[in-house]
């Protein structure tokens, strides 16, 4: 099936092609109605060859649909950096011009490539009954965080006085993101929920003598401190040390775009609590939403990232606002390690469970079972 999806969502090319050859399709409410209904034909073309054999998960829908979408968006990134011609040029004039900014072209180009080959894992897990809740979660933080910031962002930015109909549509890929979360993260888990002596033994030891879980807590901490200092730039805090860092290290958080801004303002107000969050799980043992929110919240910081960073070195950024020259590998290895971090974690709490895990004990025990042997894992598949 996936490779079925593959092929048919570059049939979205010959709809941009015939679409930038007529001008009866490029009025703005015309291409609001167009990309209505050419989603609505899509949905109706993989529920018409599943009849037979329908998907066992919903998403299955979503994921082949959005796939479709993936190649408009890697299309407008490759057109809006000149590598190809004659599919978006209407797009620019009455659909949505915003996406010539930096930070969108950026954005599509981890859509049509990131979010493209998730879809196609996701439906081929789909196909074979395989449980995909790892890289859902981490496509839903991803995808959350990319239209959040993306719609703010075009609202509270230079280009909120230029918001055509086509701009409505946007509202589809931040609601869906947001329920297929909700779908996943309330769906029951398929790896160990449950542990008995592993889990006891790890819960045990103190912080100290956990020295993966130690240096964890020091680059978290460190990054609620970078994310609350650019938080406040963005918040244009008169402290000195805002002012600094704005002139000498990273101005292109006061791009006019507004998406830098957005994006430091999603992460002051949401990224810092979860940060907070995710120390206190690695201090204190049973935390099992640790498994699930690490993983969203790791998804969410790399396309965040990617996009910030990309967005401040690309040549539709003014030169005012890119990085210094004399502070570049600084600011390159600051962001680096701040997008690294939320993974590392994610990977940490998925290699390693036994620490969030919830004990079961023996009836009538009293400290840890005398070997590994007795251990008691429950799994529960979804």
């Amino acid at each position: 099936m996936e490779t079925l999806v593959f092929l048919f969502s570059f049939s979205a090319l010959g709809i941009l092609y015939t679409m930038n050859t007529n001008p009866e399709l490029q009025e703005p409410y015309m291409i609001l109605h167009v990309g209505i209904a050419v989603l609505v034909v899509v949905f109706l073309f993989y529920f018409i060859i599943t009849r037979g054999n329908p998907p066992k998960d919903v998403l299955f829908f979503v994921f082949a649909e959005f796939s479709f979408t993936c190649i408009i968006d890697l299309t407008s990134a490759l057109e809006y950096d000149g590598i190809i011609s004659g599919f978006m040029e209407f797009y620019r004039k009455t659909g949505e011009p915003y996406l010539g900014t930096s930070y969108a072209i950026m954005m599509c180009y981890w859509d049509g490539i990131v979010h493209f080959i998730m879809y196609l894992m996701m439906i081929s897990k789909i196909s074979d009954r395989k449980s995909y809740r790892t890289l859902g979660l981490f496509w839903a933080g991803s995808l959350c965080a990319n239209m959040s910031v993306f719609i703010a962002g075009i609202v509270a930015g230079k280009y909120g006085s230029e918001i055509r109909p086509a701009f409505w549509i946007n509202f589809l890929f931040l609601l869906t993101p947001v329920l297929a979360a909700i779908l996943i993260f309330t769906r029951s888990q398929e790896k160990q929920l449950t542990g008995g002596y592993n889990a006891q033994q790890a819960q045990c030891m103190k912080l100290i003598w956990r020295p993966m879980d130690l240096a964890l807590v020091v680059l978290l901490i460190g990054a609620m401190a970078f994310t609350i200092l650019r938080g406040l730039v963005a918040l244009d805090s008169p402290l000195e040390a805002c002012s600094m860092y704005l002139k000498q290290y990273e101005p292109y958080l006061q791009d006019p775009v507004g998406f830098p801004r957005v994006m430091m303002l999603h992460l002051f107000f949401y990224g810092v609590p979860m940060l907070g969050a995710f120390v206190y799980g690695l201090l204190k043992p049973r935390c099992t939403w640790m498994s699930d929110w690490t993983l969203f919240f790791a998804g969410a910081v790399t396309q965040c990232q990617w996009a910030h960073i990309g967005g401040s070195l690309h040549s539709h950024t003014t030169a005012p606002f890119r990085i210094p020259d004399e502070a570049f590998w600084c600011v390159m290895a600051a962001n680096l390690i701040y997008a690294v971090i939320p993974s590392l974690l994610a990977l940490r709490v998925q290699s390693d469970p036994y620490f969030f895990l919830k004990v079961a004990y023996f009836p009538g025990q009293t400290g840890l079972p005398n070997s590994e042997e007795k251990d008691t894992l429950i799994t529960k598949n979804k």
